[in-house]
């Protein structure tokens, strides 16, 4: 009996110390992100990824990194690079946790990179992967915000690439500042971005009305 319960409080122990050892890690690598150090988050992201081999939150930060920093970025092997490197991320975060409604913003957003990138060559095949991946990302979670402004988003980027009215989409950034209000992530580090995005898109809008 001594020897079970011992056991049992091996595993607890071993459990408590793994899951500090995660936390620790995750908040050395937003610090880093904090910090402007990318390139250091993104590899501890990875790092982190590697230990837990059953958890996507981490490589939806390597992902996250690695799209943000390729908004604007002209030197087409950097950009390779770095978009390739989220979508392997993204990749096997999915196999970890398909239908996931986050991991199918974060698709979405290498897309709309590389559309950003060079539109002459990937507009039109990833504009028409990018609709789908919204409609499917609203029809399984309607009342996530990401969800909700990066649709919004995505749709105004459109609308004003064919030169057409973005008002319409406003609603819908509006709404996700109402999401954002209730909304609680599922677990430590999962996303929670996005809240000051869309006020400054909302923003945006009630500037172009009173125009």
């Amino acid at each position: 009996m001594k020897n079970i319960v011992f056991i049992f409080a091996l595993i607890i122990g071993l459990t408590a110390n793994s899951q500090d050892r995660y936390t620790k890690g995750m908040q050395d690598a937003f610090e880093l992100w904090g910090k402007n150090k990318t390139t250091g988050a993104a590899n501890l992201f990875e790092r982190i990824a590697m230990a837990e081999m059953d958890n996507w939150v981490p490589l939806y930060y390597v992902a996250q990194i690695n799209i943000l920093t390729s908004f604007g970025e002209k030197d087409e092997e950097k950009i390779h690079k770095q978009l390739e490197k989220a979508q392997e991320s993204v990749d096997i975060a999915m196999s970890i946790s398909p239908e996931n409604p986050e991991l199918l913003v974060q698709q979405a957003l290498i897309h709309t990179a590389w559309i950003a990138f060079d539109g002459a060559t990937y507009g039109m095949s990833l504009s028409s992967k990018n609709t789908a991946i919204y409609a499917k990302a609203m029809a399984m979670a309607p009342d996530n915000p990401r969800v909700v402004l990066s649709k919004a988003e995505w749709e105004m980027g459109s609308a004003k690439y064919f030169g057409k009215d973005t008002s319409p989409f406003c609603k819908d950034v509006e709404r996700s500042l109402e999401l954002f209000a209730n909304f609680k992530p599922e677990g430590s580090f999962y996303p929670d971005w996005g809240k000051e995005r869309a006020t400054m898109i909302l923003s945006e809008c009630r500037d172009a009305e009173v125009r």
